[in-house]
């Protein structure tokens, strides 16, 4: 029996667990790892879908994808005024409270979100104290209903009455138009969950001089290009969702001269409360990025995700030509940076609309270009690319208007898949702040939350029976 000499020299290319690789890599020798896996995690019935939806409709698919990329590539939002939710918001009618997330019963909203409606109910004048107000709600007296719901979104645990000031954002090229209400700012103030006489006098502050002062501001200065703000400050170290501090630096730079002529009762507090502010543009970029996403939302057939929102206890999305919410519980926040003496067990689950960013190539996309979300995701500018990455696996397009300088300028990530994100089992992180569990504190953390696939694959399924035509389970 001949005997066959083993090789001296050993190159491998390695699929599947990355353990294998690495136990190679460790003994000096060359491998390439192939990051395969399991499609669906192994589920036959989205695998059945998938086989579907990239086979016989693949074609029509991806028409139709591209047609939703195109429009969130290629429109451009514009800030043209300031109104109230009561006055300029659609379908707001009575007293209504629009907050962040899928819809629930008040009971049934995280302890952050009910502190932040019994506020704003104090703020509207509907009650006198919180407590009266927790009684109102409870009852059922005053109607609650999804931001979304109305074409406009709100950050964090936002929850906002008709004499609250919104942006007012015009897509022209869609004929869609979306609204976002005015960023609180940081500390003691309702939508980070806080029902204190402070967060209530900022509210109240925001509907007497806030909002009019913007509006003067506006008046003024005449419409203003969201995003092309908002690229600038990507190039700079934004991600427009954790970090907007670069943003709204350029913002208010823009604005100094009439920020300077408005009325001597209201510029100093004004100026105040923007210079204290370094959030103030991430309800500009929301209200731009829900102007393009409504446009997006009119694409018949697409597997593109157009809505992705949470409310602390629930988190939901949509696909573009479909009305429906998919909605499975909302994640915990991961990843996270935390304040002294607070962590996991003192925090809240994921929670806002700002998700909305990460459907239109900021925050998590964006992760790549910013050292500050970095610190969030490792501590290394590799650690930011990967996340980037990960959306480059699940998307179908790439934004020409939002560039990463430490990636080479490649173009942030664009509409979220969702085939890509049910076969590959990866699923959109979102860039967010934490929130107190239960003690009305306020901001405990930052950190990145990763979307629960089970509401992808709800889509996926959805979309499969749509256009098979079939009421496959």
């Amino acid at each position: 029996m001949t005997q066959l000499a083993l090789p001296d020299e050993v190159e491998v290319v390695n699929v599947g667990l990355p353990m294998f690789a690495d136990a190679i890599r460790e003994q000096g020798r060359p491998v390439q790892h192939v990051d395969w896996r399991i499609p669906a995690g192994g589920d036959l019935a989205a695998v059945a879908a998938l086989g579907r939806l990239y086979g016989d409709h693949a074609a029509a698919i991806d028409e139709a994808n591209a047609e939703v990329v195109r429009r969130l590539n290629e429109g451009v939002p514009q800030l043209v005024g300031i109104s109230t939710v009561g006055e300029a918001v659609p379908g707001y009618a009575g007293r209504m409270i629009l907050h962040s997330g899928p819809t629930l019963p008040y009971l049934d909203h995280c302890d952050p979100l009910r502190r932040s409606m019994r506020a704003a109910v104090v703020a509207e004048g509907w009650a006198s104290d919180v407590e009266e107000a927790n009684g109102l709600l409870a009852r059922g007296e005053i109607t609650l209903d999804a931001a979304n719901h109305h074409d406009a979104v709100v950050p964090m645990a936002s929850a906002v009455g008709p004499s609250q000031p919104v942006f007012v954002v015009e897509n022209r090229e869609g004929g869609t138009r979306a609204f976002s209400s005015i960023n609180q700012g940081p500390g003691e103030v309702a939508w980070f969950g806080r029902e204190t006489d402070a967060a209530i006098a900022r509210l109240r502050f925001l509907a007497e001089i806030g909002g009019p002062a913007v509006r003067r501001i506006v008046e003024a200065a005449g419409p203003l290009d969201i995003l092309a703000i908002a690229a600038q400050g990507i190039t700079m170290g934004d991600d427009l969702h954790m970090r907007t501090q670069a943003a709204t630096n350029l913002l208010t730079r823009t604005w100094l001269p009439h920020i300077a002529a408005l009325p001597d009762d209201a510029r100093e507090s004004f100026a105040q409360y923007l210079g204290g502010n370094h959030l103030f543009f991430l309800n500009l970029a929301m209200a731009a990025a829900k102007s393009l996403q409504l446009w997006a939302q009119q694409v018949e057939g697409s597997s593109i995700v157009t809505t992705m929102s949470r409310n602390g206890t629930t988190f939901g999305i949509k696909l573009a030509g479909s009305p429906d919410w998919h909605i499975t519980e909302a994640p915990p926040v991961g990843e996270a940076m935390y304040y002294s003496g607070q962590g996991p067990e003192t925090s809240a689950k994921d929670i806002g609309d700002s998700a909305v960013l990460e459907l239109t190539g900021m925050g998590g996309p964006a992760a790549g270009g910013s050292p500050a979300v970095a610190a969030f995701l490792g501590g290394t500018m590799a650690d930011a690319a990967a996340a980037t990455e990960g959306f480059q696996a699940i998307c179908a397009g790439k934004s020409s208007r939002f560039t990463l300088p430490p990636m080479g300028f490649v173009g942030t990530p664009l509409g979220v898949d969702v085939r890509k994100v049910v076969e590959l089992g990866i699923t959109p992180k979102v860039t967010t702040g934490i929130l107190h569990i239960s003690d009305g504190s306020g901001q405990v953390g930052a950190g990145v939350a990763a979307a629960p696939v089970e509401c992808f694959v709800s889509a996926l399924h959805d979309l499969d029976r749509r256009l098979s035509g079939t009421d496959r389970d």
